[in-house]
Protein backbone atom coordinates (compact mmCIF):
# COMPACT_ATOMS: atom_id res chain seq x y z
CA UNK A 1 0.00 0.00 0.00
CA UNK A 2 1.33 3.12 -1.08
CA UNK A 3 2.04 6.25 1.39
CA UNK A 4 0.61 9.10 0.58
CA UNK A 5 1.37 12.54 2.04
CA UNK A 6 -1.10 15.53 1.64
CA UNK A 7 0.35 19.21 2.35
CA UNK A 8 -2.55 21.30 2.30
CA UNK A 9 -6.29 20.75 3.42
CA UNK A 10 -8.61 23.21 1.10
CA UNK A 11 -10.79 22.02 -1.52
CA UNK A 12 -7.73 20.33 -3.44
CA UNK A 13 -6.11 18.82 -0.70
CA UNK A 14 -9.31 17.46 0.50
CA UNK A 15 -10.64 16.20 -3.09
CA UNK A 16 -6.78 14.58 -3.49
CA UNK A 17 -7.04 12.97 0.20
CA UNK A 18 -10.18 11.51 -0.78
CA UNK A 19 -9.44 10.12 -4.49
CA UNK A 20 -6.21 9.03 -3.31
CA UNK A 21 -7.60 6.89 -0.27
CA UNK A 22 -10.36 5.61 -2.77
CA UNK A 23 -7.66 4.46 -4.56
CA UNK A 24 -5.93 2.48 -1.74
CA UNK A 25 -3.47 4.72 -0.31
CA UNK A 26 -2.81 5.20 3.08
CA UNK A 27 -2.55 8.72 2.96
CA UNK A 28 -2.34 11.11 5.69
CA UNK A 29 -3.50 15.05 5.09
CA UNK A 30 -1.31 17.84 6.77
CA UNK A 31 -3.25 21.34 7.87
CA UNK A 32 -1.22 24.38 9.22
CA UNK A 33 -4.48 25.58 10.67
CA UNK A 34 -6.64 23.66 13.59
CA UNK A 35 -9.00 22.55 10.99
CA UNK A 36 -9.33 21.92 7.54
CA UNK A 37 -11.23 23.70 4.52
CA UNK A 38 -11.17 27.45 6.10
CA UNK A 39 -11.08 28.93 2.97
CA UNK A 40 -13.97 26.59 1.56
CA UNK A 41 -16.22 28.51 4.31
CA UNK A 42 -15.67 31.73 2.55
CA UNK A 43 -15.95 31.01 -1.08
CA UNK A 44 -19.43 31.99 -2.52
CA UNK A 45 -19.79 34.32 0.49
CA UNK A 46 -20.14 31.82 2.61
CA UNK A 47 -22.45 29.88 0.25
CA UNK A 48 -20.07 28.03 -1.97
CA UNK A 49 -20.11 28.51 -5.62
CA UNK A 50 -19.10 24.62 -6.33
CA UNK A 51 -18.81 25.00 -10.06
CA UNK A 52 -20.39 26.33 -13.00
CA UNK A 53 -22.67 24.29 -16.10
CA UNK A 54 -20.63 26.46 -18.92
CA UNK A 55 -17.39 24.49 -19.24
CA UNK A 56 -14.77 25.34 -21.76
CA UNK A 57 -11.09 26.25 -22.06
CA UNK A 58 -11.60 29.82 -21.98
CA UNK A 59 -12.70 29.93 -18.70
CA UNK A 60 -9.22 28.69 -17.22
CA UNK A 61 -6.74 30.62 -17.58
CA UNK A 62 -2.69 30.43 -17.23
CA UNK A 63 0.57 31.04 -18.65
CA UNK A 64 0.01 27.89 -20.93
CA UNK A 65 -3.22 28.21 -21.84
CA UNK A 66 -3.73 24.82 -23.54
CA UNK A 67 -3.06 23.25 -19.82
CA UNK A 68 -5.99 24.01 -17.34
CA UNK A 69 -7.96 21.87 -19.71
CA UNK A 70 -6.44 18.91 -20.17
CA UNK A 71 -6.52 18.28 -15.86
CA UNK A 72 -10.37 19.18 -16.20
CA UNK A 73 -11.45 16.77 -18.66
CA UNK A 74 -9.70 14.05 -16.68
CA UNK A 75 -12.65 14.95 -14.38
CA UNK A 76 -15.33 17.61 -15.83
CA UNK A 77 -17.56 18.59 -14.43
CA UNK A 78 -20.03 15.67 -14.57
CA UNK A 79 -17.85 14.01 -12.21
CA UNK A 80 -17.58 16.94 -9.57
CA UNK A 81 -21.55 16.93 -9.65
CA UNK A 82 -22.19 13.13 -9.25
CA UNK A 83 -19.38 13.25 -6.18
CA UNK A 84 -20.76 15.81 -4.27
CA UNK A 85 -24.29 13.96 -4.81
CA UNK A 86 -22.82 10.99 -3.31
CA UNK A 87 -21.33 12.76 -0.60
CA UNK A 88 -25.11 14.11 0.00
CA UNK A 89 -24.99 17.67 -1.26
CA UNK A 90 -28.07 18.40 -3.16
CA UNK A 91 -27.33 21.36 -5.56
CA UNK A 92 -29.17 24.19 -7.49
CA UNK A 93 -28.50 26.05 -10.32
CA UNK A 94 -28.46 30.04 -10.42
CA UNK A 95 -28.12 30.89 -14.57
CA UNK A 96 -24.92 28.38 -14.40
CA UNK A 97 -23.67 28.94 -11.12
CA UNK A 98 -23.80 25.50 -9.36
CA UNK A 99 -24.94 26.01 -5.02
CA UNK A 100 -25.49 23.90 -2.44
CA UNK A 101 -29.05 23.68 -2.18
CA UNK A 102 -28.53 24.75 1.70
CA UNK A 103 -26.33 28.03 0.54
CA UNK A 104 -24.00 27.20 3.16
CA UNK A 105 -20.59 26.64 2.32
CA UNK A 106 -20.17 24.70 6.07
CA UNK A 107 -22.23 22.16 4.76
CA UNK A 108 -19.39 21.39 2.08
CA UNK A 109 -16.44 21.43 3.97
CA UNK A 110 -18.19 19.06 6.48
CA UNK A 111 -18.91 16.04 3.91
CA UNK A 112 -15.51 16.59 2.62
CA UNK A 113 -13.82 15.73 6.12
CA UNK A 114 -16.86 12.95 6.51
CA UNK A 115 -16.12 11.38 3.79
CA UNK A 116 -11.79 11.37 4.16
CA UNK A 117 -12.18 10.37 8.12
CA UNK A 118 -14.58 7.50 6.32
CA UNK A 119 -11.81 6.60 4.08
CA UNK A 120 -9.32 6.75 7.00
CA UNK A 121 -7.20 9.67 6.21
CA UNK A 122 -4.92 10.78 8.75
CA UNK A 123 -5.84 14.19 9.65
CA UNK A 124 -2.91 15.63 11.49
CA UNK A 125 -3.77 19.62 12.47
CA UNK A 126 -1.37 22.43 13.23
CA UNK A 127 1.22 20.95 11.19
CA UNK A 128 3.40 23.47 9.32
CA UNK A 129 5.28 21.67 6.21
CA UNK A 130 9.14 23.06 6.61
CA UNK A 131 11.03 20.56 4.00
CA UNK A 132 10.90 17.70 1.73
CA UNK A 133 13.96 15.62 1.78
CA UNK A 134 14.66 12.12 -0.42
CA UNK A 135 16.06 9.45 1.62
CA UNK A 136 16.58 6.01 1.64
CA UNK A 137 14.32 5.63 -1.65
CA UNK A 138 11.26 7.87 -0.46
CA UNK A 139 10.27 11.18 0.52
CA UNK A 140 10.45 12.85 4.13
CA UNK A 141 8.10 15.51 4.91
CA UNK A 142 9.37 17.86 8.02
CA UNK A 143 7.26 19.67 10.00
CA UNK A 144 8.26 21.90 13.29
CA UNK A 145 7.35 19.12 15.43
CA UNK A 146 7.36 15.68 13.59
CA UNK A 147 8.40 14.10 10.35
CA UNK A 148 6.03 11.66 7.89
CA UNK A 149 8.02 9.00 5.20
CA UNK A 150 5.84 8.65 2.21
CA UNK A 151 5.65 7.43 -1.20
CA UNK A 152 4.42 10.67 -2.79
CA UNK A 153 3.70 14.25 -1.73
CA UNK A 154 0.78 16.55 -2.78
CA UNK A 155 1.64 19.65 -2.40
CA UNK A 156 -2.11 21.63 -1.85
CA UNK A 157 -1.20 24.63 0.04
CA UNK A 158 -3.49 27.44 -2.04
CA UNK A 159 -2.32 31.02 -2.11
CA UNK A 160 -1.44 33.59 0.12
CA UNK A 161 -4.79 35.81 -1.33
CA UNK A 162 -7.88 36.75 1.05
CA UNK A 163 -7.74 36.96 4.56
CA UNK A 164 -9.16 33.97 5.24
CA UNK A 165 -7.29 32.33 8.13
CA UNK A 166 -5.22 29.30 6.09
CA UNK A 167 -3.69 31.36 3.29
CA UNK A 168 -0.13 31.36 3.08
CA UNK A 169 2.98 31.22 0.45
CA UNK A 170 3.94 27.96 1.59
CA UNK A 171 3.17 26.10 -1.79
CA UNK A 172 5.40 28.40 -3.25
CA UNK A 173 8.13 28.30 -1.01
CA UNK A 174 8.34 24.53 -0.89
CA UNK A 175 8.08 24.40 -5.17
CA UNK A 176 11.17 27.23 -5.13
CA UNK A 177 12.94 25.24 -2.94
CA UNK A 178 12.43 21.72 -4.89
CA UNK A 179 14.04 23.58 -8.27
CA UNK A 180 10.39 24.43 -9.70
CA UNK A 181 10.03 27.75 -11.43
CA UNK A 182 6.95 29.80 -10.02
CA UNK A 183 5.26 32.37 -12.14
CA UNK A 184 5.15 35.62 -9.66
CA UNK A 185 1.78 35.27 -7.55
CA UNK A 186 -0.49 38.62 -8.04
CA UNK A 187 -3.79 39.56 -6.87
CA UNK A 188 -6.99 38.56 -8.96
CA UNK A 189 -10.67 38.56 -8.70
CA UNK A 190 -9.95 41.98 -6.87
CA UNK A 191 -11.03 45.03 -6.45
CA UNK A 192 -8.79 48.04 -8.66
CA UNK A 193 -6.31 51.28 -7.49
CA UNK A 194 -7.06 53.81 -9.68
CA UNK A 195 -4.70 56.36 -10.19
CA UNK A 196 -6.78 59.78 -9.70
CA UNK A 197 -7.29 61.55 -6.81
CA UNK A 198 -11.41 62.21 -6.79
CA UNK A 199 -11.86 58.62 -5.40
CA UNK A 200 -13.19 59.08 -1.77
CA UNK A 201 -15.67 61.65 -3.34
CA UNK A 202 -18.11 58.75 -5.04
CA UNK A 203 -16.97 56.28 -2.22
CA UNK A 204 -19.91 54.17 -1.81
CA UNK A 205 -21.73 54.38 -5.19
CA UNK A 206 -22.83 51.56 -7.63
CA UNK A 207 -23.91 51.76 -11.31
CA UNK A 208 -24.95 49.26 -13.58
CA UNK A 209 -22.58 50.14 -16.56
CA UNK A 210 -20.31 48.07 -19.40
CA UNK A 211 -16.69 47.90 -18.01
CA UNK A 212 -13.93 47.37 -20.99
CA UNK A 213 -10.50 47.14 -20.36
CA UNK A 214 -7.62 47.87 -22.27
CA UNK A 215 -3.81 47.35 -22.19
CA UNK A 216 -1.52 49.40 -23.70
CA UNK A 217 -4.35 50.22 -26.02
CA UNK A 218 -5.28 47.04 -26.80
CA UNK A 219 -8.99 45.63 -25.86
CA UNK A 220 -8.50 42.95 -23.21
CA UNK A 221 -12.13 41.59 -22.36
CA UNK A 222 -15.40 43.46 -21.45
CA UNK A 223 -18.16 42.61 -19.02
CA UNK A 224 -21.00 44.00 -17.94
CA UNK A 225 -22.82 44.56 -14.42
CA UNK A 226 -22.54 46.26 -11.49
CA UNK A 227 -19.61 48.54 -11.04
CA UNK A 228 -19.01 49.71 -6.99
CA UNK A 229 -17.12 52.94 -6.87
CA UNK A 230 -14.74 53.12 -3.62
CA UNK A 231 -11.80 55.34 -2.19
CA UNK A 232 -9.67 53.24 -3.54
CA UNK A 233 -11.16 52.67 -7.12
CA UNK A 234 -13.24 50.55 -8.38
CA UNK A 235 -14.72 46.80 -7.75
CA UNK A 236 -17.71 44.42 -8.92
CA UNK A 237 -17.87 41.29 -10.49
CA UNK A 238 -17.21 42.89 -13.50
CA UNK A 239 -14.38 44.86 -12.23
CA UNK A 240 -13.06 41.46 -10.72
CA UNK A 241 -13.35 39.18 -13.94
CA UNK A 242 -10.73 41.32 -15.83
CA UNK A 243 -8.71 41.94 -12.64
CA UNK A 244 -6.09 39.02 -13.48
CA UNK A 245 -5.31 41.17 -16.60
CA UNK A 246 -5.32 44.48 -15.75
CA UNK A 247 -3.03 43.79 -12.32
CA UNK A 248 -0.50 41.31 -14.70
CA UNK A 249 0.05 44.03 -16.92
CA UNK A 250 0.40 46.85 -14.44
CA UNK A 251 3.11 44.64 -12.89
CA UNK A 252 4.88 44.08 -16.43
CA UNK A 253 5.29 47.62 -16.55
CA UNK A 254 1.94 48.01 -19.41
CA UNK A 255 -0.46 50.32 -19.05
CA UNK A 256 -3.99 49.75 -18.52
CA UNK A 257 -7.33 51.16 -18.07
CA UNK A 258 -10.81 50.15 -17.46
CA UNK A 259 -13.45 52.32 -19.56
CA UNK A 260 -16.83 52.11 -17.97
CA UNK A 261 -20.39 53.12 -20.05
CA UNK A 262 -22.23 54.12 -17.52
CA UNK A 263 -25.13 54.60 -19.61
CA UNK A 264 -24.61 51.47 -22.24
CA UNK A 265 -28.59 51.35 -22.75
CA UNK A 266 -28.13 54.95 -24.77
CA UNK A 267 -26.17 55.83 -27.36
CA UNK A 268 -24.02 59.03 -27.37
CA UNK A 269 -26.73 60.95 -28.92
CA UNK A 270 -29.36 59.60 -27.23
CA UNK A 271 -28.19 60.34 -24.30
CA UNK A 272 -27.14 64.43 -25.09
CA UNK A 273 -30.58 64.66 -26.26
CA UNK A 274 -31.84 63.02 -22.90
CA UNK A 275 -29.34 65.82 -20.67
CA UNK A 276 -31.08 68.72 -22.99
CA UNK A 277 -34.56 67.57 -21.97
CA UNK A 278 -33.74 67.75 -18.66
CA UNK A 279 -32.24 70.62 -18.48
CA UNK A 280 -35.47 72.35 -20.61
CA UNK A 281 -38.15 70.50 -18.39
CA UNK A 282 -35.91 71.68 -15.10
CA UNK A 283 -35.21 75.43 -16.38
CA UNK A 284 -35.19 76.27 -12.38
CA UNK A 285 -32.41 73.69 -11.02
CA UNK A 286 -28.74 74.40 -11.04
CA UNK A 287 -26.55 71.83 -12.67
CA UNK A 288 -26.04 69.62 -10.18
CA UNK A 289 -29.73 69.17 -9.44
CA UNK A 290 -30.73 68.93 -13.01
CA UNK A 291 -29.28 65.18 -12.92
CA UNK A 292 -30.70 64.53 -9.51
CA UNK A 293 -33.33 61.10 -10.12
CA UNK A 294 -30.73 60.08 -13.20
CA UNK A 295 -27.38 59.28 -11.11
CA UNK A 296 -26.19 58.46 -7.74
CA UNK A 297 -25.82 61.83 -5.46
CA UNK A 298 -21.74 61.31 -5.32
CA UNK A 299 -21.21 60.61 -8.50
CA UNK A 300 -23.04 63.84 -9.82
CA UNK A 301 -20.59 65.95 -7.31
CA UNK A 302 -17.99 64.29 -9.24
CA UNK A 303 -19.06 65.10 -12.50
CA UNK A 304 -20.50 68.71 -12.34
CA UNK A 305 -19.48 71.63 -10.84
CA UNK A 306 -20.48 74.83 -12.03
CA UNK A 307 -21.94 74.17 -15.59
CA UNK A 308 -24.30 71.68 -17.42
CA UNK A 309 -22.84 70.92 -20.89
CA UNK A 310 -24.53 67.77 -22.09
CA UNK A 311 -22.34 67.11 -24.73
CA UNK A 312 -19.46 66.63 -21.83
CA UNK A 313 -21.65 65.12 -19.23
CA UNK A 314 -22.14 62.37 -22.35
CA UNK A 315 -18.32 61.99 -23.08
CA UNK A 316 -17.66 61.02 -19.46
CA UNK A 317 -20.80 58.90 -18.52
CA UNK A 318 -19.91 57.14 -21.78
CA UNK A 319 -16.68 56.69 -21.54
CA UNK A 320 -15.05 57.49 -17.95
CA UNK A 321 -11.62 55.97 -17.71
CA UNK A 322 -9.70 54.77 -14.41
CA UNK A 323 -6.26 54.26 -14.86
CA UNK A 324 -5.02 51.12 -13.05
CA UNK A 325 -2.54 51.48 -10.46
CA UNK A 326 -2.61 48.37 -9.36
CA UNK A 327 -5.02 45.76 -7.04
CA UNK A 328 -6.44 47.36 -4.18
CA UNK A 329 -4.60 44.57 -1.82
CA UNK A 330 -3.86 41.08 -1.86
CA UNK A 331 -5.50 40.52 1.37
CA UNK A 332 -8.66 41.18 -0.42
CA UNK A 333 -7.98 39.31 -3.26
CA UNK A 334 -10.55 36.45 -3.80
CA UNK A 335 -7.64 34.38 -5.71
CA UNK A 336 -3.70 34.52 -6.65
CA UNK A 337 -2.35 34.03 -10.91
CA UNK A 338 0.51 32.89 -10.88
CA UNK A 339 2.31 30.15 -9.56
CA UNK A 340 4.12 26.32 -10.00
CA UNK A 341 4.95 26.53 -13.82
CA UNK A 342 2.29 23.72 -16.02
CA UNK A 343 5.42 23.41 -18.00
CA UNK A 344 7.66 21.48 -14.96
CA UNK A 345 4.66 19.18 -14.33
CA UNK A 346 2.98 16.34 -16.70
CA UNK A 347 -0.72 15.71 -17.50
CA UNK A 348 -0.96 13.77 -13.96
CA UNK A 349 0.24 16.94 -12.19
CA UNK A 350 3.46 14.97 -11.54
CA UNK A 351 6.44 17.49 -10.64
CA UNK A 352 9.06 16.43 -13.78
CA UNK A 353 12.12 17.62 -11.56
CA UNK A 354 10.91 14.58 -8.65
CA UNK A 355 8.83 12.14 -9.80
CA UNK A 356 6.44 11.46 -6.89
CA UNK A 357 5.62 14.95 -5.88
CA UNK A 358 2.69 16.48 -6.96
CA UNK A 359 0.63 20.03 -7.41
CA UNK A 360 -2.33 20.58 -7.07
CA UNK A 361 -5.19 24.02 -6.97
CA UNK A 362 -4.06 27.29 -6.78
CA UNK A 363 -0.67 26.71 -6.17
CA UNK A 364 -0.44 26.12 -9.82
CA UNK A 365 -0.26 29.23 -12.72
CA UNK A 366 -4.06 28.08 -13.50
CA UNK A 367 -6.99 30.55 -12.32
CA UNK A 368 -10.79 31.51 -13.73
CA UNK A 369 -12.95 34.36 -13.04
CA UNK A 370 -15.86 34.19 -10.79
CA UNK A 371 -18.72 31.49 -11.19
CA UNK A 372 -17.37 28.60 -10.03
CA UNK A 373 -14.89 28.35 -11.90
CA UNK A 374 -11.71 28.58 -9.38
CA UNK A 375 -13.17 25.41 -7.27
CA UNK A 376 -13.78 23.05 -10.27
CA UNK A 377 -10.59 23.45 -10.58
CA UNK A 378 -9.20 22.56 -7.25
CA UNK A 379 -11.67 19.54 -7.62
CA UNK A 380 -10.12 18.31 -11.00
CA UNK A 381 -6.71 18.98 -9.79
CA UNK A 382 -6.79 17.23 -6.62
CA UNK A 383 -8.93 14.50 -7.84
CA UNK A 384 -6.41 13.66 -10.85
CA UNK A 385 -3.17 13.99 -8.59
CA UNK A 386 -4.51 12.53 -5.23
CA UNK A 387 -5.54 9.38 -7.97
CA UNK A 388 -2.17 9.30 -9.60
CA UNK A 389 -0.35 9.44 -6.39
CA UNK A 390 -1.79 6.38 -5.52
CA UNK A 391 -1.33 4.38 -7.57
CA UNK A 392 1.03 1.24 -7.29
CA UNK A 393 3.65 0.65 -9.82
CA UNK A 394 4.09 3.92 -10.71
CA UNK A 395 7.85 4.78 -10.97
CA UNK A 396 9.26 7.02 -8.41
Amino acid sequence: MKKVVIIGGGASGMMAAIQAARTGAAVTLLEHNEKPGKKILATGNGRCNLTNLVQEPSRYRSSQPDFPWKIITQYPLEDTLAFFSELGIYTKNRNGWVYPYSDQAAGVAQVLELEARHQKVKIKTTEEVTDILREDGQYLVKTATWQYPCDSVIISCGSSASNVEGSSTTGYELAEKLGHTVVKPLPSLCGIRGKDNYYAKWAGSRMDGRITLEIDGETVGEEQGEILFTEYGISGIGVFQLSRYAVRGTDEGKIATYHLDLMPQLTKEELVKLLLDRQQAGSYKNPQELLIGLLPRKMIDVLVKKTYEPEKITERLKDWQVPVKGAYALQQAQICSGGVDPRELTEQLESRLHPGIYFTGEVIDVDGPCGGYNLQWAWSSGAVAGRAAAEEGRAL
